[in-house]
């Protein structure tokens, strides 16, 4: 018996032993303190260097950062660019390392980058996580050429240039139009390997205007050309329009109800402001989305007759008009007007003046059932107000075809024409491309001049 016993407390100390050996191994696997992921190195194979610029390395670890250190071998020797002993544990770390001031690696265009980290994991005995990556850096300080071959003579506030020019980069990473008021335009290849064309424009509601062309390679490496526009300014109409009841009331309250009926409960000034004002900022950010997007496919030229969407039509409202709303002598709201009003008879038949794709033709708030046709290298027009649709998104058009017909849908108070041209997102006077000279001078003598350069 007493052997028994003996035996039994004897297998009962091996059992709470396995399990406390059991549970400890199974702590020791499961616990963040023995984590067994290496840390996370967001580091590149290959990096273009301009050796001006320093080189971001992100490091992460979920149990915190203790050691990094990241070093730079030209092939005969290595320098330290940063080492590092993390005094608080750090899940993430951000690193921006600088090419030594000494005189190492001088002359060398091809680097080896090594980035070593080690987490405060226990595992691998208390020793932690390691990880080694390396990165192969080829040095590239030449900045990408940048030559203009052409832009239009003047660009008149609220109006539209060209330019062409000629950007050349083996490792060319980004390329565009850089303007003083933040807007980028983006080129289109053109007629030749190493050539773009774009047009630019002056909105309306910027009082100077200034533009580049910035050529970015891989490396970093940039270059900025200015494109010599002579400026033309140009004064537009402002307007003070006092709101009456019967308006308030009727077309905006209607608009409301049928385009926001939770609206419905705002009063009448309140109904105004959210319809000239938020429903505007909608309908118009639409507009911006689709009209600004540019063809990447080389183009050859690129022609078109002036634009008459409607025939006979009358100006009604002219393009660029501020216009300050008052409601009892107090002024309530103001809005730019982006088109050009034209009209004749009601539901007068409108049509296309050149070839072009549909891009748009649904109904846009404030501008009724509205209808944008794209005629190519980020030009568009628009048409509002339309009673009814004669093509539909994706139709591709000729010149001369017949589009909607004229109406006083969204925020019109007569039928009428609404008629706008955009360049790249950016509404342009519509009398532009109304004017045969103008085109003639400003954009087609520019882009055969050009051409005529580059055939040289």
């Amino acid at each position: 018996m007493k052997r028994q016993r003996k035996f039994s407390l004897a297998a009962l100390s091996l059992g709470m032993i396995f399990l406390i050996l059991v549970g400890g191994v199974a702590y020791v696997f499961n616990s963040s303190l023995f984590e067994r992921d290496a840390p996370q190195v967001n580091l590149p194979k290959e990096i273009e260097w301009n050796l001006k610029d320093p080189i971001h390395i992100q490091i992460s670890d979920q149990s915190g950062l203790k050691r990094v250190k990241v070093s730079l071998f030209d092939g005969e020797k290595s320098v330290d660019l940063e080492s590092k002993e993390l005094k608080t544990s750090e899940a993430l770390l951000d690193l921006n390392v600088t090419f030594p001031k000494t005189g190492f690696g001088a002359n060398k265009k091809l680097f080896e980058l090594t980035v070593e980290a080690i987490d405060r994991s226990k595992w691998n005995f208390f020793a932690g996580n390691a990880a080694h990556v390396k990165a192969i850096v080829k040095v590239d300080t030449k900045r990408p050429e940048v030559t203009i071959a052409g832009s239009s003579y003047k660009i008149m506030k609220g109006g539209a240039a060209v330019v062409v020019f000629k950007a050349q980069d083996e490792a060319m990473k980004s390329l565009y139009i850089e303007t003083n008021f933040g807007k980028k335009f983006y080129p289109t290849p053109f007629y030749k390997e190493g050539y773009y064309l774009s047009l630019v424009a002056w909105p309306t509601q910027v009082e100077n205007f200034s533009a580049s062309v910035v050529a970015i390679d891989r490396a970093g490496n940039i270059t900025k050309t200015h494109i010599p526009y002579f400026l033309q300014d140009r004064k537009y109409r402002t307007s003070t329009i006092q709101l009456e009841d019967r308006f308030l009331d009727g077309k905006i309250a209607d608009l409301v109800a049928e385009m926001a009926p939770e609206r419905s409960s705002l009063d009448r000034l309140e109904k105004f402001k959210f319809v000239n004002e938020t429903m505007r900022g909608g309908n118009e950010e639409l507009i911006l989305n689709v009209t600004s997007k540019v063809p990447t496919t080389p183009v050859q030229g690129f022609f078109l007759k002036p634009f008459y969407p409607l025939r006979n039509g009358k100006v009604v409202a002219s393009f660029g008009d501020h216009r300050f709303y008052e409601y009892q002598k107090q002024p309530t709201s103001e809005s730019y007007h982006l088109g050009l009003d034209l009209a004749s008879n009601a539901q007068a038949t409108m049509q296309t003046s050149n070839d072009g794709v549909v891009v748009l033709a649904r109904e846009n708030g404030i501008y009724g059932n509205n209808i944008i046709i794209d005629h190519g290298l980020g030009v568009y027009s628009l048409y509002g107000h339309c009673s009814s649709f004669l093509v539909k998104e994706g139709d591709v058009l000729k010149a001369g075809d017949a589009i909607a017909k004229t109406g006083m849908t969204g925020l019109a108070l007569g039928d009428h024409l609404h008629f706008g041209m955009y360049v790249q997102g950016v509404d342009v006077r519509p009398e532009e491309w109304m004017d045969e000279q103008w085109l003639k001078e400003s954009v087609f003598n520019v882009i055969d001049a050009a051409k005529k350069l580059v055939d040289r």
